[in-house]
């Protein structure tokens, strides 16, 4: 069997805080508005579709 190391909590902690860089505000922000963005792109998208269900029933 292979050996396993084994790491004390705290080191452990500290590994996964470094991976984790907190983030400013303005990158929060702009993760937020791109979520909204791609949230617009995909309602615009749905409408469409929509719009063209319709005209062709009609």
């Amino acid at each position: 069997m292979a050996e396993t190391r084994k790491l004390s909590v705290e080191k452990a902690l500290n590994k996964i805080r470094a991976d984790e860089t907190p983030k400013s505000r303005s990158e929060r922000h702009d993760e937020k508005m791109d979520e909204l963005d791609e949230e617009i792109k995909r309602m615009r998208a749905q409408r469409l579709r929509l719009e063209r269900h319709q005209r062709k029933r009609d």
